[in-house]
């Protein structure tokens, strides 16, 4: 029969030291000493210091630097190739016809024509709601991936011929991401505003804009928070091809 809580101890009765209560006195010891450690480390400053998120966007911005920098060699290097295929290679006018069209729809050439350019940027500093809206969250002053990409996909729906965002061309492949507040496109990072310009017919173009329901709820917040958006139409603009790679990327099982 076990002894109740107040039972008494007799005097001359002497304490066992279970294998448990040893782990647990040694557990509460290491606990004292990381709280010490971790007091002292941080004794004055932040652990997570900006250092490290400094290092960070460096290195992101090097890579950047170092892709566009590639994008302009494989660029000259196409061009020389393109050159060198071009003499007397037997090919007949339907042949070459028809090679000249798909490489328009590959977006590898330059396209030229009216269209138009769409500026997405952030609320400004410091941004009110406006009457009748409620105080803004921190996701609500700061263009997302899904604006961009609703953008694009409107203006590819208005039948544009060419887009480019920022300095790149986009082809089938590109794939318009974010980051935070940054845009990751083919290996290049960019900060907002963002321009978005389409070779196209300039009214198709706009009602397609507007006909967009992901366009439409971003219209709210730039009433409502200050959101950027313009559009400027072109009479005349050339988007450049696409220089960068084609091969295709993706990711393979690892034995």
């Amino acid at each position: 029969m076990s002894n109740s809580a107040d039972t008494p101890e007799g005097p001359g009765r002497t304490t066992r030291w279970r294998p448990v209560r040893v782990l647990t006195l040694a557990v509460f010891a290491l606990a004292g000493l990381i709280f010490v450690t971790s007091f002292n480390t941080a004794k004055g400053t932040n652990i997570r210091t900006d250092a490290s998120l400094l290092r960070l966007s460096d290195l992101i911005e090097e890579r950047s630097h170092k892709n566009a920098g590639l994008d302009e060699s494989t660029a000259a290097l196409r061009s020389e190739v393109d050159g060198l295929a071009a003499r007397d290679d037997g090919s007949t006018r339907a042949e070459d016809a028809k090679l000249a069209a798909l490489e328009a729809e590959a977006g590898t050439t330059a396209v030229s024509g009216s269209g138009l350019t769409v500026t997405l940027n952030d609320a400004p500093p410091n941004a009110q709601a406006a009457p009748g809206y409620p105080e803004p969250q921190a996701n609500d002053l700061v263009i997302h991936q899904q604006d961009l990409q609703a953008v694009v996909n409107a203006l590819w729906q208005g039948g544009a011929e060419g887009i480019r965002v920022m300095d790149q061309r986009l082809i089938s492949t590109s794939a318009v991401r974010c980051v935070g507040n940054t845009l990751i496109l083919q290996g290049r990072v960019y900060s907002p505003p963002y321009k978005i310009t389409a070779v196209g017919d300039r009214g198709k173009l706009t009602r397609a804009l507007a006909a967009s329901p992901a366009i439409q709820n971003y219209q709210l917040y730039v009433k409502a928070y200050g959101l950027g958006w313009k559009v400027d139409e072109h009479r005349a603009v050339t988007l450049p091809g696409y220089s960068g790679t084609v091969d295709l990327h993706y990711a393979q099982p690892v034995n």
